[in-house]
């Protein structure tokens, strides 16, 4: 009798398993799927996927249960709670960005600024369905940046972390999807042929050294919230243009931010339990999250437009290079450039949607701190 007891012991789980979690299930199936085959931000995609599928088996050991804490559950509070993970990321990201083409031309930076539109309209939004607080933590979505996003929604305690970072990364990797129907639709095909030759300037590595450090003092007398986020990207940076610790920069370039990524894969799936995930809550944050990207994109392109009123002819500017202000770097300004050849074999934007590209990087660092400030 004790033998056919434990054996059904063995399969008294079956009977916790809940339709949620099937549905979660085919959501990290789904998410594995895009990593693999349709090969869409697969670093974090892929552990984001694999995760939502273990803390999603009934009284998983991934996650903590009563009294015994889970290795997710311990991660997210050694490394997401107190926003470690993301500000450690944003080391490994500042490392990576080339600011040279940007400082070049400064000018290019308005459009990371005018890039950033669609976030303080989902705000505006969000805020009929949701409190304030999980209102701008899901507008910060439209930031395109997913440690801004985990970081603004960690900060300001939202309760749809799991719903926010599966929106944000999931955006960032349709960008080549969301974006081009917007641009077509805002733009003739007059203006995606106008053609912009890139005239290379000098920087000296004094500026690029300087650019970090200022640029950081700036943000921390405007909006002091952003210290942390915008510090972090920008003592990447530093590292990689010092010239004396090329090593260190190799290193947060490559093995921290692929160690961190796996890391916020895993733990932002410990957020996606089938009690927090699946509700309607989550299908109005991942509509929100796609307005904020439609709007982000819509606000870089007709700023251009609006600039080219005043332009001379034969001075004017290619509006797409207005959506490349998006945080989606580096993807937006491929995205752009390969529109632009499409249009005209002859017409390379790479330049000049890549310096936006890395300018609309600071400038969503910027507005989550400008966000968080707002809601202190």
């Amino acid at each position: 009798m004790n033998f056919w007891n434990t054996f059904a012991a063995l399969f008294s789980n079956f009977g916790a398993l809940t339709w949620q979690m099937v549905v979660m299930w085919g959501i990290g199936a789904l998410l594995i799927y895009l990593a693999i085959v349709k090969k869409m931000e697969p670093s974090l995609l892929l552990p984001m996927g694999f995760g939502a599928i273990l803390v999603n088996l009934p009284a998983s050991g991934a996650i903590t249960q009563g009294d015994t804490v889970g290795p997710i559950s311990a991660l997210f509070e050694a490394g997401m709670s107190n926003e470690l993970f993301p500000l450690l990321l944003f080391i490994g990201i500042g490392a990576m960005i080339d600011f040279g083409p940007l400082l070049e031309k400064p000018w290019l930076m308005l459009f990371g600024a005018a890039a950033q539109f669609g976030i303080f309209f989902t705000l505006f939004l969000a805020g009929f369905f949701f409190d304030m607080k999980d209102a701008a933590s899901i507008a910060v979505i439209g930031a395109a940046d997913g440690p801004t996003a985990i970081f603004v929604a960690n900060t300001l305690k939202s309760q749809y972390l799991g719903a926010i970072m599966v929106a944000a990364y999931s955006y960032m990797a349709l960008v080549p999807i969301v974006q081009p129907p917007v641009i077509r639709l805002l733009t003739t095909q007059k203006e995606r042929r106008i053609r912009m030759p890139y005239e290379k300037g000098n920087v000296t590595q004094l500026t690029k050294i300087l650019f970090p450090v200022v640029v950081t003092v700036v943000a921390g007398l405007v909006a002091p919230a952003s210290v942390a986020l915008v510090g972090f990207l920008m003592f990447g940076n530093l590292l990689r243009e010092c010239g004396v610790l090329n090593s260190l920069s190799e290193t947060a370039q490559n093995v921290l931010a692929n160690l961190i990524t796996l890391l916020l894969g895993l733990t932002v799936a410990g957020q996606m339990t089938a009690d927090k995930f699946v509700r309607p809550d989550t299908l109005l944050i991942m509509a929100l999250g796609l307005v904020a990207f439609i709007f982000d994109t819509a606000g870089g392109v007709l700023f251009a437009k609006l600039l080219n009123l005043f332009l001379p002819e034969g001075k004017k500017l290619n509006p797409m290079i207005g959506a490349a202000g998006i945080s989606a770097f580096p993807m937006s300004g491929r995205v752009v450039n390969k529109m632009g050849l499409a249009e005209d074999s002859q017409n390379f934007l790479l330049m000049y949607s890549i310096s936006v590209n890395v300018s609309g990087q600071i400038a969503s660092v910027l507005a989550g701190g400008l966000i968080l400030s707002l809601m202190a």
